[in-house]
């Protein structure tokens, strides 16, 4: 009788601190996971399957939109569309990058902290997106070639790299200072997300004051924002396990609700953003400057490569573990310190 053998899993105390999560006290993969481990270990239940695929599947939702955008949309020759490219592309990358992040993380010691460096600079750049996007379709009507306006995206740039810096640097202190880790973690995509949304903070309240009449992309907008506030309460707070310890390792846990939360604020910012560029497209074209090459995919462009140069740079101050073999008894391998944390 054929029978199919699922790799070991083990509680927290068994693997190397880098790799424990709060409150998660079971389901752990082996710490030297290979490649082909890590794939197959996401269709069987552990810790981290959920976590797989709550962003592989939404990755593939919005690679259709995307494909479907591309067969209405002329993204070659309309300069007004290319906001709205570089949204779309990053839309795509973030959730596929925290699936290979959660895939392949328990490779080794270092393998972790690279697969989540790219998860950081992959979530700084969406958040460059979304200052392009609403720097060109969500101003408000008052702000439109103001000072900010102009200054928008390139202070994003900035933004991009001072989260992806202090998010990656947060792993290096996260050992030794787990709470001031967590606050530095918190804090790089808190201020890139509230600078971002100014433009609809301010459309939102004027519609409060009576300013202005409500429509389907401010309901779309509200949405997002609910669920980005639930996203960021979910991280930080590590409810509901810290309220019960280990029910929650497979199914359940703030890393799991947090995804969720995200793709699902996501897909209201996506149609909030497609309906403001349709909506306001005739008032903006005759408002302000069209959108430029280096004010979109421009700064697309660069923004990739200084993360890429701020992902290496943190990459290669790692220290370094000898390799093992995989091959002996995994129990006495887990048991093996190691110097560094993991938490994304």
């Amino acid at each position: 009788m054929l029978s199919l053998k699922l790799p070991q899993l083990f509680d927290i105390h068994q693997v190397p601190k880098v790799f424990r999560e709060d409150n998660i006290m079971s389901g752990y993969r082996h710490p030297r996971s290979s490649a082909l481990d890590c794939i197959l270990s996401s269709f069987h239940m552990t810790n981290e399957t959920m976590n797989i695929w709550t962003h592989f599947l939404p990755t593939w939702y919005f690679l259709w939109r995307f494909s479907l955008l591309c067969f209405t949309v002329d993204f070659v020759s309309e300069s007004y569309t290319w906001p709205l490219l570089v949204y779309m592309l990053l839309v795509c990358l973030y959730p596929f990058t925290s699936t290979c992040a959660h895939t392949f993380s328990t490779m080794s010691p270092e393998a972790c902290h690279i697969c989540y460096f790219f998860d950081y600079g992959a979530l700084s750049l969406y958040s460059l997106g979304c200052a392009i996007t609403y720097g060109f379709y969500g101003m408000p009507d008052c702000w439109v070639n103001s000072w900010l306006h102009q200054y928008f995206v390139p202070i994003a740039v900035g933004n991009t790299l001072f989260c992806t810096s202090m998010s990656c640097y947060s792993r290096f202190v996260e050992a030794q200072f787990p709470q001031k880790s967590k606050v530095f973690r918190t804090s790089a995509f808190i201020v890139p997300f509230l600078f971002d949304s100014l433009p609809l903070y301010y459309r939102l309240l004027s519609c409060c004051w009576g300013s202005c009449s409500p429509s389907e992309a401010l309901a779309s907008h509200s949405y997002h924002l609910i669920f980005a506030f639930l996203t960021c309460f979910l991280f930080a707070s590590h409810l509901p396990e810290r309220l019960a310890p280990g029910r929650f390792d497979y199914i359940g846990h703030s890393h799991q609700l947090f995804h969720v939360c995200a793709v699902v604020g996501t897909y209201f910012q996506m149609e909030a953003v497609l309906a403001d560029m349709t909506s306001r497209k005739e008032w903006l074209m005759s408002h302000s400057a069209l959108p430029s090459f280096m004010g979109t995919l421009g700064a697309f462009t660069l923004g990739v490569l200084l993360n890429l140069a701020i992902i290496g740079a943190f990459s290669a101050c790692l220290p370094r573990t000898p390799r093992q073999s995989t091959s002996a008894s995994g129990a006495a391998r887990t048991q093996q310190a190691l110097p560094v944390d993991k938490e994304d």
